[in-house]
């Protein structure tokens, strides 16, 4: 089975930019606040802003966006 690299790509970009803005909404309704809290230690540019927000969301797409790519690449070279 061959993994198609773009499309497993943005659709995991598109999940984690997702995940970033319900763990943003969660943590202004008081729910996740650690959760958020981590999250912020782990990216360099989310906090729980409109602006972090959006930035948090960009950094985790481009990041996963270029972990399955390189994942799918991988397991196609190595499949055959």
């Amino acid at each position: 089975m061959k993994l198609k690299a773009f499309p497993l790509a943005c659709a995991g970009a598109t999940m984690s930019a997702l995940i970033m803005l319900l763990l943003s909404v969660a943590n202004s309704l008081g729910i996740y606040q650690n959760a958020a809290a981590q999250m912020q230690g782990w990216h360099m540019f989310y906090e729980p802003t409109f602006l972090g927000t959006i930035s948090g969301m960009i950094e985790a797409a481009v990041f996963t966006y270029l972990v399955l790519f390189v994942f799918a690449w991988l397991y196609n070279r190595l499949a055959k």
